[in-house]
C-alpha cells in the first residue's frame, strides 16, 4: 500500500475543490491507497514539505459535498515554473525526497496550462531516475484551452456566471433614454472562450452583447469604433463584451498603454484595463457615454451560480484520475471526448502530458466572426452550463469549507 499526494495550481476555478473531492474520493475507495496527502500551495507545498493529511477531515461526507461547493483552492495555489533538470536538479531532489519521506507512489497535480509543464518534467524526471511513481495532471481552467480534451473543469461554471452578468448588465443598461455604451472586459489572454460564452447573454427581447471580440483576431480600433456608432445611431444603447487580451495587428494588447507592464513566473504580461481604454476611445472620439467593467475574479469564484454539470464532471475526472493512476498511467492529464451535443455525453480519457504542457487551444475560426460569435459554439458551449446544484446555506449565504 502506498499513500498518495494531491496540489492545486494556478488560478483558483469554482470547481477545482470539486476535483480536488473526486481526487480524495478516489484514494478513500482504492484499498491500494493509504493516506491521502494534500500539498499547501501547490508544488512549493511540496518542496516545503507542508502536507496535511486530509483522511481526517474528509472522512466526513458531509465535509466533501462543502469542498465541492467551496470556491477557489483549497489547498491553496502557487505559480512557481520548475527549472529544467539538468539546469537545476536540486528542486527535483528535494520534491522527490519529500515523496519518499511520505511513501507517495501516485501524485495528482490539479491545474492549467502551465501546471501541466510541471507534471511533465517530474515525470520525466522520476522515468529518467527509476523512481517508481504515478504523476498524473488533473484539468482546470476557466480560460478553457488545454488542448486535447473537449473542454476543461471550471470552464462551463465562469460561462454560466458570465452569461448570467452580462445578461443582468445588459437590462440595466437600458434603463435610460439616451445613447450609451457598456464594455464589459472578460478574462482570456491569447484563447476567447470566456468572452465569447457572453453570447448566451442574448435573448430575443435583448440580443446583447451586440459585438464579441476575441483575441483569436486582430482588433482594430477604427473598426470598433464605427460598429459602435452605427449600432447607438441604431439602437441607442449597447453592450460589448472584450478579452482582457484583444490585440492590435502588430500583436500588442490593447490595455498595454494602460497596464503595469508586469509579468509573471511563466514570463505572462499582466493584462488589466482594456475595457478602460475603450470606453476612454468612445467618450472622446465619439462622445457618447460609455461605462467599463472589468468582471474580473468574479469569473472564477462564482460557486453560488456554477454549473451542475460542471461540477458533477470535475468531481468524476479527478476520481478516474486516481483509478487511471493505480492501473499505471503516468505523465497524463485526463481530457474529456465529447460523444453528443444533444443529448450531451462525454467520456473520460487520458492524453500524454508532452501534447498538452504548454501549448493553447484557442476557439476554431469557423466559430467566430471579427464581432461576434456563431451557432457552432453556441452548440458547443451550452451543455457545459446545464444545471443548477444543491448549495447548502446558512443565514441566507453559500457555505463554505476552509483549511
Amino acid at each position: 500500500m502506498k499513500n498518495c499526494l494531491v496540489a492545486q495550481s494556478g488560478g483558483p476555478t469554482a470547481a477545482i475543490n470539486a476535483t480536488l473531492a473526486g481526487v480524495i474520493k478516489g484514494g478513500f475507495l482504492s484499498p491500494d491507497i493509504g493516506t491521502v496527502y494534500g500539498a499547501v500551495c501547490g508544488i512549493e507545498g511540496v518542496l516545503n514539505d507542508n502536507l496535511i493529511n486530509l483522511n481526517t477531515k474528509f472522512c466526513d461526507e458531509e465535509n466533501l459535498k462543502l469542498l465541492i461547493q467551496t470556491p477557489a483552492s483549497y489547498l491553496g495555489s502557487c505559480r512557481k515554473k520548475l527549472p529544467a533538470p539538468d539546469v537545476d536538479e536540486t528542486p527535483y531532489k528535494t520534491i522527490f525526497s519529500v515523496f519518499q519521506k511520505h511513501d507517495i507512489g501516485y501524485f495528482f497535480y490539479i491545474g492549467g496550462n502551465d501546471s501541466m509543464d510541471t507534471v511533465d518534467r517530474l515525470n520525466d524526471y522520476a522515468v529518467a531516475n527509476n523512481i517508481d511513481i504515478k504523476i498524473m495532471g488533473v484539468p482546470k481552467t476557466i480560460d478553457n484551452d488545454l488542448p486535447e480534451t473537449d473542454h476543461t473543469p471550471g470552464f462551463g461554471s465562469a460561462a454560466k456566471y458570465i452569461a448570467a452578468s452580462v445578461r443582468e448588465m445588459a437590462q440595466d443598461a437600458n434603463v435610460y433614454d439616451l445613447k450609451s455604451v457598456l464594455i464589459i472586459e472578460l478574462m482570456g489572454r491569447n484563447a476567447g472562450w470566456l468572452t465569447a460564452a457572453s453570447v448566451l447573454a442574448r435573448t430575443s427581447d435583448n440580443p446583447a452583447p451586440h459585438f464579441i471580440y476575441l483575441p483569436e483576431n486582430p482588433f482594430d480600433l477604427e473598426e470598433f469604433l464605427s460598429d459602435v456608432l452605427k449600432k447607438c445611431d441604431e439602437i441607442g444603447n449597447v453592450v460589448v463584451c472584450v478579452s482582457e487580451g484583444i490585440k492590435f495587428a502588430d500583436g500588442t494588447y490593447v490595455c498595454e498603454s494602460t497596464s503595469s507592464g508586469l509579468t509573471d513566473v511563466f514570463n505572462h504580461k499582466n493584462l488589466s484595463g482594456t475595457a478602460k481604454f475603450l470606453e476612454n476611445a468612445v467618450r472622446e472620439r465619439l462622445g457618447i457615454k460609455a461605462r467599463a467593467v472589468e468582471m474580473n475574479v468574479s469569473q472564477r469564484c462564482a460557486s453560488h451560480l456554477a454549473s451542475k454539470t460542471d461540477l458533477d464532471e470535475s468531481v468524476a475526472v479527478g476520481q478516474l484520475a486516481v483509478s487511471y493512476a493505480l492501473a499505471g498511467a503516468s505523465g497524463e492529464m485526463m481530457t474529456f471526448k465529447r460523444l453528443s451535443h444533444s443529448p450531451y455525453e462525454v467520456t473520460v480519457e487520458s492524453k500524454d502530458i508532452k501534447k498538452i504542457a504548454n501549448l493553447e487551444k484557442t476557439i476554431p475560426s469557423d466559430w467566430i466572426t471579427r464581432n461576434d460569435v456563431l451557432s457552432p459554439f453556441i452548440t458547443y458551449i451550452k451543455p457545459l452550463i446545464q444545471g443548477e446544484p444543491n448549495v447548502i446555506y446558512k443565514d441566507g449565504l453559500p457555505v463554505h469549507i476552509t483549511r
